[in-house]
């Protein structure tokens, strides 16, 4: 009876964790207007809305640089410059490419050696909004030092505050927030700063 107990107070706290983070994400977007930070990066996907969000933010002058994250070995800079609307010029001196990362874990990695190298303190991250969180976490366990600002792209479907209610939506959220509890576990462990320490940035997104 007590480990039916166990199991059913574990499964209650599992449950409202998930609708937290669930309001957590609803919260990244629409994003608001961003502070101007030393770079910026974009964490690919399945769009290249996130791509275009930091080349807009590049054009505000958001910051010196952008990062984008991830991008397949395959494609060119040409064919990914033709994808993204904006200067020509601007595209090319001020966009990097990394083709190492593979997964969030690759992206984090891949910026924070980008930051070290370029001497970035703080940096824009751009990514889906649902994806926000698990990407703060990593990257801030792989550069600590480093200050980040969220800018999300939002998720239309998950905007409807009865997200639960669709197969779809129940199950992207349900999977990026096991997705996060491992990435928390995982900095929590190798001593990284837990996405739980948000910083002020962050806070007044």
């Amino acid at each position: 009876m007590k480990f039916l107990t166990f199991i059913a107070i574990l499964v209650l706290i599992w449950t409202i964790g998930l609708f937290a983070f669930a309001d957590r994400v609803r919260g990244f977007a629409p994003a608001p207007e961003p502070a101007r930070a030393d770079a910026i990066v974009a964490l690919t996907g399945p769009s290249a809305e996130r791509v275009n969000a930091a080349i807009r933010l590049l054009e505000q002058d958001k910051g010196q640089r952008v990062l984008i994250s991830g991008v397949n070995r395959e494609v060119r800079r040409q064919e990914l410059r033709a994808l993204t609307p904006g200067s020509n010029r601007l595209f090319n001196c001020c966009v990097d490419l990394g083709f190492e990362a593979e997964d969030t874990v690759g992206n984090a990695q891949e910026i924070a050696a980008w930051a070290e190298a370029k001497g970035y303190d703080s940096l824009i991250v751009v990514t889906s909004d649902y994806h926000m969180p698990r990407a703060l976490t990593e990257i801030r366990a792989a550069a600590p030092g480093v200050e980040l600002t969220p800018y999300a792209v939002e998720t239309p479907s998950l905007d409807n505050s009865r997200w639960w209610r669709a197969a779809v939506t129940a199950r992207r959220m349900t999977l990026e927030y096991m997705k996060y509890l491992a990435a928390l576990a995982r900095a929590t462990v190798g001593g990284g700063r837990a996405d739980t320490a948000e910083a002020p940035a962050e806070q007044a997104a």
